[in-house]
This record gives structure tokens, sequence and C-alpha cells, in this order.
């Protein structure tokens, strides 16, 4: 077996491409590690094999991560299979947006893409051999039928009526299957194995069934297709796969699995081995569930910002490397549990803290009149664009007599602990100067419509000669300056904690959050009308935003709240 690395190494790997061992040796880290100590293998083969039936969500990115990283980490390397099986349900769109999604994650599978349907032929095969050897058989049960004679895990299945028939007559029946000599229903393959087995995927299960529908790799070359059952150890086998990683729903099935691999000449034995799905809290990941979003048009599309797939999470401004780090915290266990979605915000937090340049944003504006500034002048001020990063330098921000503030940032009548601008109060404009509130304007109904304040020319920069202190600083943009522009302020989908716990009797689609998207004009300062599609910045003092990569036009970008400064969420003001 081959130990050559053709997987892309992840910008979290060191300078020389090695990737350093993660501190927590998890359960499978464990297995594979005896697997090479006692020779069992020579090396590490893993595999991603996403159905092409929908698009990838954050679950899948904990596949991908471990899969393809276990991969770079053992110097082996991860195929990703295409399991095409049902083409009732499958497109060439979805394959092509599960290899966007892999190589965004900053992963790559070399040579070794493929295909279940590149293996029909040999499955065929391998189907013949079973029904050669007494261990499968042709039935006419229908699927009502096939569910009724199952049984129960308590009480055993009844023997199909066609389950003792002579070997060459089911050889017939499945040539004529696969002739296409009978219609949708007519007949299937059944492996033959244990009516009584208290598993009841060991109760002669189906292993290929008729689907006069064409194929999207295949065309119309075959109208009988294997089941995914069936298929998947033949896969695994056939690509010489070490360490096959399922999640934990597959455990039932590992013994069929292990039939399957132990009753047909295949050319290796690999061993599946399972770990717990991806639980999200304020999140639903049933590929069913987020189709009907979509068609019922509770969100715009597949990567909508507020969807839990992975080009959702990618044009909400998301990082590969804070999911891949989100993946890795969140480890591999044996046992189902919900992750908190927090956890996973503070990894985009974490990570744009360091790497998003910072501006300035107004996105409920008032306007501020400094009296004492000369009228028509202009001044550039130097503004920081990222404190933890002194490499990332300077820039220049327009400072005039008028400014707009954020609405929040002034109360007339002020707590003793608001900090911010009220009458009388001294606060920093942030990079600029300290201003003072002397009055206020009004219009006819009381709102406030400006704040007149007075500057302290000596304070330019954000600091007083005198020592003096203010404990508010508030950003600002220049009201002559501002760029307006549409804003979208995305939050959590839902509102309910666990969306798997149907216990209050409501509809799923009952707790979709009605505040999921709200949009706003802002005012930015001018350099982010510059940023190109898909550029992260953090407004100063509001969360973090992403340049839409659709709906930004040169000049006007529109953008998407990736997260806020701090968990919203956490005091459940919004739990139900």
């Amino acid at each position: 077996m081959s130990n050559d690395t053709e997987n892309k190494t992840p910008d979290t790997a060191n300078s020389d491409g090695s990737v350093t061992p993660p501190l927590h040796r998890h359960f499978i880290r464990q297995i594979i590690d005896e697997d090479l100590a006692s020779g069992k293998h020579t090396g590490v083969v893993t595999r991603f094999p996403p159905e092409p039936n929908g698009y990838l969500h954050i679950g899948h990115a904990k596949s991908i991560c471990l899969n393809f990283g276990l991969a770079l980490e053992y110097n082996g390397r991860c195929h990703l299979r295409m399991d095409d099986t049902n083409p009732t349900k499958e497109d060439v769109e979805y394959v092509d947006s599960i290899k966007e999604d892999i190589h965004w994650l900053g992963f790559d599978w070399g040579n070794h893409y493929h295909q279940a349907s590149d293996y029909f032929e040999q499955m065929h095969d391998y189907a013949v051999q079973l029904i050669n050897k007494g261990l499968a058989y042709v039935c006419h049960l229908t699927a009502e039928q096939t569910k009724d004679y199952r049984g129960t895990p308590t009480i055993p299945a009844k023997p199909s009526p066609w389950r003792d028939r002579p070997i060459e007559e089911s050889l017939a029946e499945f040539a004529k299957m696969r002739a296409g000599e009978y219609d949708e229903g007519a007949a299937t393959l059944r492996s033959k194995i244990d009516l009584a087995s208290p598993n009841m995927h060991m109760r002669d299960p189906v292993i290929y069934r008729i689907r006069k529908v064409s194929h999207h790799n295949t065309g119309d070359k075959w109208c009988i297709y294997p089941m995914y059952d069936f298929a998947h150890p033949l896969e695994d086998a056939l690509e010489h796969v070490t360490h096959s990683i399922c999640t934990l729903e597959f455990e039932v099935h590992r013994p069929f699995y292990d039939w399957v691999i132990a009753n047909v000449d295949v050319p290796a034995k690999p061993n599946q081995y399972e770990f717990a799905r991806l639980n999200l809290t304020y999140t639903v990941m049933s590929k069913r569930k987020l189709l009907e979003l979509v068609k019922e048009k509770h969100v715009s599309s597949w990567d909508d910002p507020r969807m839990p797939t992975i080009c959702g999470f990618r044009r909400r401004g998301y990082t590969p490397s804070a999911i891949r780090k989100f993946c890795e915290t969140v480890g591999v266990t044996k046992y189902n549990s919900l992750t908190d979605v927090a956890l996973l915000e503070h990894a985009i937090r974490d990570d744009l803290n360091k790497t998003a340049a910072r501006a300035m944003a107004v996105l409920n504006p008032v306007k501020v009149i400094i009296e004492n500034y000369p009228e028509g002048q202009v001044e550039w001020i130097d503004a920081v664009n990222n404190p933890e990063n002194p490499a990332d330098g300077t820039r220049k921000v327009p400072f005039s007599r008028e400014l707009l503030i954020e609405r929040d940032d002034f109360m007339e009548d002020a707590p003793k602990k608001f900090f911010r601008l009220a009458p009388g109060k001294e606060v920093r404009l942030r990079w600029a100067y300290f201003i003072t509130c002397t009055s206020v304007e009004k219009d006819a109904n009381g709102a406030i419509t400006a704040i007149r304040c007075t500057y302290d020319p000596a304070t330019k920069g954000g600091d007083a000669p005198d020592g003096r202190k203010v404990k508010g600083t508030i950003h600002w943009v220049s009201a002559a300056h501002a760029v307006p522009t549409e804003i979208r302020l995305y939050d959590r989908l839902f509102t309910k904690e666990d969306l798997n716990d149907d216990s209050d009797g409501k509809d799923w689609r009952e707790h979709l959050n009605p505040d999921s998207l709200k949009t706003v004009t802002g005012y930015l300062e001018p350099e982010l009308a510059k940023l190109a599609p898909g550029t992260r910045v953090q407004f100063e003092r509001i969360g973090y935003f992403v340049a839409d990569s659709q709906d930004s036009k040169p000049g006007a970008p529109v953008f998407n709240r990736t997260v806020t400064l701090k968990d919203s969420w956490s005091k459940g003001a919004k739990k139900e």
C-alpha cells in the first residue's frame, strides 16, 4: 500500500508540511497507533464518502477534518468518494459543491477521487458470488410485504417464499433484473443471513433494487443499483481503506459490513469504526430539513448565511481555520452529545480577532456637530488597522465638523455607570479627540436629531497631554464622507436550543427565529467601500462582518454580519 502524501496540507500545519500530533489522543488515534505498532497496517488510508444528494453542513466538516486530518497526521492518504448509489436523489450540482467545500476547508484528495458508480460492475460480480454461495437470492415481495415479514426485535422474521429458491434460478432472475425485464419494486436481491437475529439489519437485507432512472455518471447503463450498506464495505475494500470511520448510527450496520467483507473475495479487509456525530444547539442538520428550509423559502438558498452548510458559513465570513479548530476542540467520542453553538462562535471570534482589520461603521446613526471645529475643514486621522497585529499598519480616516455616532452611544438622562456620551460628559472619539456634549436638538416629536459638542484640539490621537482620563471611547464616521451601504445582521436561525427534542409537540419550523435576519443601512468610513467580496473586517465595537460574495459590487459592498463581538445569547434572553 502506498503511503504517498497526496492530501493538501491545511494552513495550521508546520512550515515543512508535517503535522504536529494534537495532545488529545482520542480513541481512533489510539486504534491507529496500535494497528501501526502491531503491523496490522503499514500505513493509513481513510475516506470521506458523502452521498451527493445535498450540500455539506458543519457535521460533515467534522468528518472531513477527522478523515483528512488523520491521513495528514499519519502521512497517509484520504479518498474522496461519492456514494452515488441512489440516482433518484443525486445531482452533479451536489458533486461540485462537495469538492468546492472540501478544498475550501484546506484539504485535497490528490489522485484519489472515486465514485461508487465506478465500481458498479465489480459490485454486480460480488453479488453474483453471494448467489453462487447460496448467500443471496432474488425476492419478489413488495416493499410493504418485506417490512411485514421482517418481524420485530423480539419476533423473528418470516422467511420469504423465495428464500430457498435454487441458485441457478436466482442467477437467472438477477440477470433479468439487470436486463430491465422487471418493473421497479417487482424484484430485489436479498442477502441470506439470519432471520432470528436481534439485529434487524442482519435479517436478509436487500442488497440490490431496481431503479429505472438515469444516473448522473453512468447514464442508462444500469437499472439495478446496490444498496448503500452493500456498496460501502466493497468500496472500502477495493480502495484498500484501512480505517473506515463512520458516525455512530452506523454501529448497528457494522455486523453486515463485516459479513459482506467475510463472504466475498475482496482484495483487502477494512474495518469500520464509529464516532459520535456533531449535534449543535439552535441548529438542524438533517439534509431533509435543510432541503425543506430552502424549498419552503425560509432561507434564500443553500448558501444563505444562516444555514449550517459549509457554503453558508463561507458566505457568512467564517474561515476554514476556525472551523478546523472548532472540530478539533469538539473532539471525537463514542457518545452522543449536544455541542453549544457558542463554541463555534468563539472559534471564529478568536480567529478573526487576530486576522481581521478594524474599521468604523455606524448602523443606527445620530449626528454630532462639533461647534468649535472649523467649518469646511477635513483632517485625516491615523487609525490602527489591527491592534493584534502591528504589521497590518495604519490607515487614514477623514475627520470633520459633523460626524455620525451610534444612537445608543448617547443618553440624555444617563445613569451613573453610563460611560458614553451624555450632556456635560466627555468621551474619547476612537483615534481622534475628546469631545464634550453641550446640548441636543430635537424634532417636533421629541426625538434627538443632533448632538452638539465641543472638542479639545490638544487631545488628538485620543490622549490628553494634561493626563486627564475619560472612561468612554466611541466610534464614529465623518458625515460628509460616510458611505451608505446595506448591512445584513444575521443571527441564529432557530430560537430553540435542542431541536432534536420534540417533547413540546411543536413542529420544528415553529422555532424559526423571526429576527434571524435584519437589514439596515450602515454608514462606513470610505476605505470600507473598496473592500473586495469575501473580505472580512471588524466593525469596531459592533462585530465581525464580511463583504458578501454574491451581492457586493465594486465600490458598493454589501456586508453580512459573521458574529457579534460578544455572545448576545449567553444570558438566555432569546431562548425559549
